[in-house]
């Protein structure tokens, strides 16, 4: 069986829409057409859920609306977490409904690369013994799931790779592996192929399409890579 595959009950099965007033001149992130069709159209997620998308496809976006709505911190951390530092984010999360299975864990975790500095602070602040501030960057986000991989519920990754290596990457797959099979659901945001690899995931790809459900190898993220590997020199040459 495809790790990841087994039923349960997952924390958020749906994304929707709900019946909040939409603003009589849309602006961003209303303005991405992956936005637009996740309120149209709804999204389904799996026990693992991978966002694939170039840069400002909206994958981070709705990774964090989606933290916003389960009442996970917005800058990282648990429901209880109440670090802040600056407020960027979008109200998207006011405007979605997560439809959970019955029975399912309301606890989460989110991981949220740009902001984990901040994180790690606040853990500091309040003497948590993960002492991060003094890893390298990598070794403090694998550290840290491990340290909180007792924590069963929804685990949402946002663009985790910018930390990692490729045996990092590997490392984190294994972690994932461990949260999946203790019951808890992933959402991942990512730029790596490593990681979308994902045994068993459900892969979406945001684009100017909107969103579509999509196999591994017709990932434009695993073309590319998979192109530039193959030949770097027909990408170099465009530098100039």
């Amino acid at each position: 069986m495809p790790l990841g595959s087994r039923r349960r009950a997952l924390p958020v099965r749906r994304i929707e829409r709900n019946d909040a007033e939409p603003p009589k001149e849309p602006e961003w992130p209303l303005t991405l057409e992956p936005v637009r069709a996740l309120l149209d159209d709804g999204l389904d997620l799996g026990a693992v859920t991978v966002l694939v998308g170039d840069n400002g496809a909206g994958k981070s976006t709705v990774v964090e609306a989606v933290a916003d709505a389960f009442g996970l911190n917005l800058e990282g951390g648990s429901t209880g977490a109440r670090n802040r530092t600056f407020g960027s984010e979008s109200a998207l999360g006011e405007r979605l409904t997560l439809v959970r299975d019955v029975g399912a864990s309301r606890k989460g975790f989110f991981l949220r690369a740009e902001t984990m500095h901040g994180f790690y602070t606040y853990l500091d602040e309040v003497n948590d013994a993960g002492g991060y501030h003094l890893k390298s960057h990598g070794e403090s986000f694998i550290d840290l799931v491990m340290d909180r991989s007792l924590i069963r519920g929804l685990w949402l990754f946002d663009e985790p790779e910018s930390a990692l290596s490729l045996p990092g990457c590997l490392a984190l797959l294994g972690l994932m592996r461990g949260l999946v099979e203790n019951g808890s659901q992933i959402v991942l945001s990512t730029h790596s192929p490593v990681l979308a690899a994902y045994p068993g995931a459900l892969l979406y790809e945001l684009g100017d399409w909107g969103i579509r459900a999509c196999d591994y190898d017709d990932l434009d993220l695993v073309r590319n890579w998979r192109g530039f590997m193959a030949d770097p020199v027909r990408y170099l040459r465009h530098l100039g």
